[in-house]
């Protein structure tokens, strides 16, 4: 687990890390605060794009294969919160029945031989408005990664389900998953970006 579930429930006081559905072998995940592990820059990328051929290079600074640098995970602010409105009000606040918000990521990593396996966490709430009622809440999640060429490597969709009592206005969601990634020869993890959206 590389204590990525430790890491949610210390950022975000949850009860326990799990609460969504999806498919379990290819999920990632999103926000705005500070998620990076400890790092030192690898070799710096080259002026020309290098052949799309998986290198063995950066090496791990582990015995266990864990890395200190670490592809980005990202929640732009726009695409972190997710409104529900009552039918036919769109757009209008004092018609609001609940909004999903992204508050904390977090991630570890591994190198292996040419790829980065991405251990990441994302954990959030969701709140009532004014046309709010309790019960059980679906989040949408789009996921896409790119390499450091901005060229896309991998994309993906899943949801998180939010409980909110009766005697509650705000539910909380966590969400753990993994990725492997192919590495170019020559690139920086760290250039490599992993994007979280609720929609």
């Amino acid at each position: 687990m590389f204590g990525l579930c430790a890491l949610l429930l210390g950022l975000a006081i949850l009860p326990g890390c799990g609460g969504g559905s999806g498919p379990g072998t290819t999920g990632f995940s999103s926000d705005r605060l500070p998620d990076r592990l400890p790092a030192s820059d690898l070799a710096a990328a080259p002026a020309a794009a290098p052949a799309a051929v998986p290198s063995a290079a950066p090496a791990a600074n582990y015995a266990d294969g864990r890395s200190p640098t670490c592809p980005q995970v990202v929640a732009w602010p726009n695409e972190r919160l997710h409104t529900s409105y009552q039918r036919g009000h769109d757009g209008d606040q004092n018609f609001i029945v609940y909004r999903g918000e992204i508050t904390k990521l977090s991630r570890e990593c591994r190198f292996y031989g040419g790829r980065v396996v991405v251990k990441y966490g994302y954990a959030g709430r969701v709140l009532l408005g004014p046309k709010g009622y309790a019960g059980t809440f679906t989040l949408p999640v789009s996921i896409s990664a790119t390499d450091a060429y901005k060229a896309q490597i991998a994309r993906d969709r899943m949801s998180v389900r939010v409980t909110i009592p009766g005697n509650q206005t705000v539910g909380y969601f966590s969400m753990v998953r993994e990725i492997s990634l192919p590495v170019r020869a020559g690139t920086r993890l760290e250039d490599y970006k992993i994007y979280v959206a609720l929609k």
